[in-house]
């Protein structure tokens, strides 16, 4: 797949709350993902497919999703961006936010190799 094939994909199944299904199917092995911030003693880089899947798990417990919106995405050469707006609750806290971040990835050989979340909470 083209960028723009992995990007549009990417977007489509994002907007239908198909996170995993997403990961599963455009993100290599290899995937480096890293957030815009991380909790004392953790890291903001998760490397692999397997330590990005448990960054989706621990999200997915740890977070009730009220609604979310995808733009994009925004395509320039082997990289495209991707904005998502967010209303959740954090359910440890039970704290609600809004949330605004931008996404951007770089596709090598149609995979997703390296995405970087920008974001202000």
């Amino acid at each position: 797949m083209t960028t723009q094939e992995v990007a549009n994909k990417l977007v489509q199944l994002c907007s239908a709350a198909k996170f995993e299904e997403a990961a599963e199917a455009l993100y290599a092995p290899h995937i480096v993902s890293v957030e815009a911030g991380a909790p004392a003693g953790q890291s903001r880089e998760a490397k692999g497919i397997d330590a990005v899947r448990a960054k989706g798990k621990w999200w997915v417990d740890n977070h009730e999703v009220h609604s979310s919106k995808v733009e994009g995405p925004i395509v320039a050469g082997s990289h495209f961006a991707v904005t998502f707006k967010l209303d959740a609750t954090f359910k440890p806290q039970n704290r609600r936010f809004q949330m605004e971040e931008v996404a951007i990835y770089k596709v090598v050989d149609g995979k997703i190799v390296y995405e970087e979340f920008f974001y202000n909470m």
